[in-house]
């Protein structure tokens, strides 16, 4: 048997008048289907749980909604909207089939404010931080328009794309994370372990030892102060970092050194870019207003000099000017980018016309990362094998010296 749950309820009953009270069932629909069948109009539902029914959670673990989650439920949605099923019976299912559990719980508060009279996207923009303001802006369209299937599946493949696109990179940016986290792990085990076995020979020796030995044996002595006092910078690092990462401050430092980087900033540029031209035509193509999809772009492009130049083409656009305009004088948008789009403008064709860049740079950065992952792969290698053979040759030099005497 399923579990119940305790649930707080406000109605009217057929005088208008609120109640309030607390049911037992095992999902909020029931509760609501229940309600319904005494007489009420359900307003609120809500679960309360206490003492050991409370569901434990680790904070921060397990309440993350993803964005193939989203993909997923998108594509759903919509084939669901297509056949003929309804709001409220499309998301009964969804809640039901989810695997993501916050996503279904938050699928679940969606639906009982639909069922109180709300909108689809009204209740989308009272989770944030699950359905991101592109999403809740186009589902608006969609139910604006009459076209709220067609949306949902443009949704799915906006966000399929970007899931493809960020699969990509951590693809190629996952091999040479690995070498090197096992080059530093290879170092750390030799100075630990193998360096006191050589000291101790080296120490019966008596005689001076070679600088890259001594050099060596110094290191080796004071990992046991230097690697607790690395351990916890990094964790001490990754930890602020987490918090100030979005902060606008230290985005205008980041994101323009990302430009630059020497190997991976055209990586980086063409994400950006990628994103960017995807965002604003699916928005565009769904009916979205142009200043509001500029605005809603300008926060999910992912760069902060892209962010810039987009505001300073929502302010181009709000007094009446080009689109097109100000981007001539951001170099981080290529003027083929630029050309595109002004022709585009010019026809009326430009959701289309950002669709065929998106696709573009999408076909750019996988080229991109096959191009660094072929280069990424000897580079690394003879990293690890220069560190490690070079370690191996200093720890040999005094016996190396030592035959050479003999001889």
């Amino acid at each position: 048997m399923a579990a119940t749950a305790t649930f707080e309820y406000k109605v009217r009953d057929a005088a208008g008048k609120l109640k309030t009270g607390k049911l037992e069932a095992e999902t909020q629909s029931q509760v609501a289907n229940k309600l319904k069948g005494m007489g009420y109009a359900p307003l609120s539902i809500t679960q309360t749980n206490a003492g050991m029914n409370k569901e434990l959670s680790i904070p921060g673990m397990g309440k993350k909604v993803k964005l193939k989650d989203l993909a997923i439920f998108s594509r759903q949605f919509a084939t669901m909207i297509n056949s003929g099923l309804s709001l409220l019976r499309a998301l009964n299912i969804l809640v039901d089939q989810t695997e993501n559990k916050e996503l279904a719980r938050v699928l679940g508060e969606v639906r009982t404010d639909i069922e109180t009279g709300g909108s689809l996207s009204g209740a989308m923009s009272k989770f944030p931080e699950v359905f991101p303001p592109l999403m809740v802006n186009m589902c608006k369209a969609g139910e604006v328009g009459g076209f709220l299937d067609m949306v949902l599946l443009q949704i799915a493949e906006n966000y399929e794309a970007e899931v493809k696109l960020r699969g990509k990179v951590k693809s190629a940016m996952t091999y040479p994370i690995v070498v090197f986290v096992m080059a530093i792990l290879a170092v750390i085990g030799m100075l630990l372990f193998i360096v006191p076995v050589f000291e101790a020979m080296f120490a019966d020796l008596g005689a001076t030892l070679p600088l890259p030995t001594r050099f060596l044996v110094f290191l080796s002595g004071q990992m046991k102060i230097l690697l607790p006092l690395a351990v916890i910078s990094l964790i001490g690092f990754l930890f602020v970092w987490k918090r100030v990462k979005r902060d606008e401050k230290v985005r205008g430092v980041v994101d323009p050194l990302k430009l630059k980087a020497p190997v991976f900033g055209p990586l980086f540029q063409k994400i950006a870019l990628a994103r960017f031209a995807r965002n604003l035509g699916t928005m565009l193509k769904s009916g979205v207003p142009i200043l509001q999809s500029l605005d809603i772009v300008a926060d999910t492009c992912g760069n902060i000099v892209l962010s810039r130049a987009v505001r300073a083409v929502q302010e181009s656009v709000r007094t009446g000017e080009s689109l097109t305009q100000p981007l001539m004088q951001h170099p981080v948008f290529p003027p083929m980018v630029v050309q595109m789009m002004a022709v585009a403008e010019d026809t009326g064709a430009l959701d289309t016309m950002l669709g065929k860049i998106a696709e573009f740079y999408d076909q750019e950065v996988e080229s991109t990362t096959e191009s660094l992952t072929a280069l990424l792969e000897p580079l690394m290698i003879a990293f690890m094998g220069a560190l490690i053979g070079g370690m191996i040759v200093a720890l040999y030099m005094p016996i190396f010296k030592i035959f050479e005497l003999v001889q």
